[in-house]
């Protein structure tokens, strides 16, 4: 398999929401609430250029499960 930036980051995604569906999964288990407890990164871009107005949000919800994921997928691509 060709390794490009397209697969990187399809990867990483996917890293990640493997990593996220894990730690929903978790949140029942008491004892792995370290795992799961969740920070909550939130950018909103604005502006309003008189001829063009936008206003957008990105949300992201890490835990250390996901970020778990993202390693793994890191490590995947890299052996491929």
């Amino acid at each position: 398999m060709k390794k490009n930036t397209f697969t990187f980051i399809l990867l990483l995604v996917i890293g990640l929401v493997a990593g996220s569906l894990v730690g929903q999964l978790l949140v029942s288990v008491p004892a792995l609430a370290f795992l799961t407890k969740s920070v909550d990164l939130t950018w909103q871009p604005k502006a309003d250029l008189l001829v063009i107005k936008y206003d957008l949000q990105f949300q992201m919800k890490l835990n250390l499960i996901s970020l778990v994921g993202l390693v793994a997928a890191f490590w995947i691509f890299r052996r491929l």
